[in-house]
């Protein structure tokens, strides 16, 4: 296990990672990447804990989505499975899961900051906080595609699934966005990815 981990987390943070994985039980499995989600955590019917993480080649994604989601086994098992699956019992375990990684050893410096800003009170994916998404895109594999918020207004890009959209005006937070098979709008986190269409 800690030849893989090696492969897709920071090496200062294997030890503690295993030391997780161990405690906890965890059958961690690793699959080829999906769009929707970077992870996600299940209870088996024998009762074991499966984690799956997206195998991208962004090491400090990978890791803060594994103690993501070991954070939801842990709390599970703290305070009982009628908890919010990213309420105040989770965001505290994942905090204090999160802490021992939080240095320079693990993260670059530039990251730290958001880092600590995002603990300060954690969203259910790091994709929301913006900031933090931006950051960590840095660490990604070069691609062609860009934000919403970095495509003009009226310009056309493709998702994921092949839909093609034309972007509008921002609302508040997200950017309103036309399909334009359908003419339906739809609206979309500025940190979203997309392909540009010329």
């Amino acid at each position: 296990m800690e030849a893989v981990l090696e492969k897709y987390i920071p090496k200062a943070a294997v030890p503690l990672c295993l030391e997780l994985i161990k405690k906890n039980g965890v059958h961690l499995k690793i699959v080829n990447q999906r769009v929707t989600r970077h992870g996600d955590y299940r209870q088996m019917p024998d009762g074991s804990h499966q984690i799956t993480v997206n195998a991208g080649s962004n090491p400090y994604r990978f890791l803060i989505t594994l103690v993501h989601e070991i954070a939801h086994l842990v709390a599970f098992k703290t305070y009982s499975r009628r908890i919010k699956p990213h309420g105040k019992e989770w965001k505290r375990t994942f905090t204090s899961l999160m802490l021992p990684f939080i240095n320079t050893q693990v993260f670059p410096s530039e990251l730290l900051p958001l880092l600590a800003l995002h603990f300060k009170n954690p969203k259910a994916s790091s994709d929301t906080d913006a900031r933090l998404a931006l950051a960590l895109g840095a660490y990604d594999p070069p691609s062609d595609d860009k934000f919403i918020f970095e495509i003009p207004p009226g310009g056309v890009f493709r998702i994921y699934n092949g839909k093609i959209f034309k972007r509008g005006n921002r609302r508040v937070k997200r950017y309103e966005c036309v399909e334009l098979a359908t003419g339906r709008m739809y609206l979309f986190s500025p940190n979203a990815k997309v392909e540009p269409i010329s």
